[in-house]
């Protein structure tokens, strides 16, 4: 019916339709978040009050699974070697002028 996934650490991930009915349990029918737990299963209920508030701040697409998905560049482990020359030409630059500004401060 409902598709529901182990992760290797042991978590478990529910499909967008899944939660999407405990959310339409909660919403239209009035179910309260202890008995949407135990009819499909939900160990914590604050699982489903976050699907809630997710659904409520941002529609169906607060429901998709957002773990494993960066969108920026700095998260992560840093780079052992540059891109390009530009870039590395470019950092190169940004600590002259860091380094100019804090030896001016440094004189005052």
């Amino acid at each position: 019916m409902f598709e529901t996934k182990q992760t290797p650490k042991g978590k478990t991930t529910y499909s967008v339709e899944f939660k999407w009915r405990a959310v339409q349990m909660y919403i239209e029918e009035g179910w309260g978040y202890k008995r949407i737990c135990q009819e499909l299963g939900i160990p914590c209920t604050k699982t489903i009050r976050l699907w809630v508030k997710r659904y409520h701040e941002h529609g169906l697409k607060g429901l998709e699974e957002r773990r494993g998905t960066s969108r920026s560049p700095f998260k992560g482990r840093p780079r052992k070697k540059e891109c390009s020359l530009e870039e590395e030409n470019r950092r190169l630059k940004a600590e002259n002028d860091y380094l100019k500004k804090l030896r001016e401060l440094a004189r005052r």
